[in-house]
Formats: structure tokens, sequence, C-alpha cells
């Protein structure tokens, strides 16, 4: 399972950067919204309704937050309707990329992911391109500290059915299937453990490294720039960040 702290040191960065600008509340609201919307305002019966939650309630988004954009998504509120797209494509030197975006304008946003792959020596793709490089992962991070037992918490997740368990420096990563994910997340939480993130995600089967100092300077400010922009709410590549 190669690749699973990249995954998570990309992601942490995203975090702070979400937070740090603002957004993340937003992006987290417009989830919610779609997924009420697709499956209805019950998380007992809308899965993704119930991971798209309990990712919110990972940020610390408010409850006001989350009610507000569960009844935008019945209907209850007034609300722009969102259209769920992927974009697909490469960066410089064929760094896989895949752009998943909640939108009210698909040409708006489709011209905006255009241009940043573009100007960052990518190229937009057709769909299929570069999926097919992605494994779809249930992803739970559990911050290490004294009160938590490695192996006690290995043996946890593996009887509650995760595929894999991994240390790391500042954290434990237990993967999960996608279809498993919401049951082992529930089982850990009933245990007591917290989770810093906990979502389904794309994880990239291999990585491609870039050498050259222009295509590392491109890469950051192509995922950036991505990440930055309003309707993104995920950005997955295969980039090997070392």
């Amino acid at each position: 399972m190669a690749g699973h702290s990249k995954w998570a040191n990309i992601k942490h960065r995203k975090g702070r950067q979400d937070a740090k600008k603002g957004k993340i509340f937003t992006k987290l609201a417009r989830s919610i919204t779609v997924a009420v919307k697709e499956g209805g305002d019950d998380p007992e019966y809308n899965t993704e309704l119930a991971n798209a939650i309990e990712k919110a309630k990972t940020e610390n988004m408010p409850n006001d937050n989350i009610d507000r954009a569960i009844k935008k998504g019945s209907g209850d509120l007034d609300g722009v309707t969102y259209e769920e797209i992927t974009y697909e494509g490469y960066g410089p030197n064929g760094v896989a990329v895949m752009v998943e975006c909640l939108t009210d304008n698909k040409n708006r946003t489709a011209a905006d992911v255009r241009h940043f792959f573009s100007k960052y020596n990518g190229n937009l793709g057709a769909t299929g391109c570069v999926s097919f490089m992605f494994d779809r992962k249930g992803i739970l991070l559990i911050e290490k500290n004294d009160h938590i037992d490695e192996e006690e918490l290995m043996m946890n997740s593996i009887e509650a059915g995760a595929e894999d368990f991994q240390a790391e420096d500042e954290y434990f990563e237990i993967t999960t299937s996608p279809e498993d994910f919401k049951d082992v997340r529930e089982n850990l939480k009933s245990m007591g453990y917290k989770f810093s993130t906990a979502e389904v995600s794309f994880i990239a089967q291999n990585e491609t490294k870039l050498d050259d100092e222009k295509d590392l300077k491109n890469m950051e400010k192509l995922i950036d720039n991505l990440e930055d922009h309003d309707d993104v709410q995920e950005v997955h590549h295969n980039w090997d960040m070392e």
C-alpha cells in the first residue's frame, strides 16, 4: 500500500491551506448539500452524507453550518444547484492528476482548470486518462499519543475490517475498502479513538518522481492553484513529493 503517508502529508498540507484561507467550511458544506440531494437527508440511509458529515466534524465545522447545508440539500432553504464533475490530466513530466469538483457552472470551472494545467506545464486529458492509475480506499488517520497502544489499535482495526494498518512518525494510518469504511470508522469511534482524517479517497498505485527544479515548482503551483479554487473539492495525484 505504498504512497499512503505521502497522501496523508498532502491532505494535511491541503487542510492547513484551506483553513488558513477560510474556504474549507464552504467546500464541506457543498459536499453535504449534494449528498442530501442525491441520497436524502438521513445519514443512517445515506452513506455519502454520513461520510460528508463525519469529515465536516473532523474539521471542526460548526453544527449550525452542517444543519444549514443539509437544509439546502433537502430544499428547506434556497440554495445553488451543484453538479459533480471530475477532471483528469497530466502535470509536469506526466504526473497523473485527478480534480474532483462541485460546480454551478461547468463552463467556468472547466476553463479555469484547463488554464491551470496549461499555465504550469501540464495538460487536461479525456475522462479516464489517469483514473485507472488510482484505487479508491477509505483512509483513517489517528494522531499518536501516549494513551494509544499501537498493537492494540492494530488488532482493533483488523478485527473491525480494515485492509491495512501502518504506523508513521506522527500518526497511525488505517486503510479500508470503500464498502467497509463506515463500519470500521464507527467501530473504532465507539472504542474512543478520534480521527484527524476520515474519508474515502483515491490512492495512487504508483508514483512519479520529479527531479527538474522547474517541474517541481510548476507542480507545486498547479496543486496550490487547483486547491485554492472554490469549485475544487479534492486534488489527487501520483507525484512522489520526496
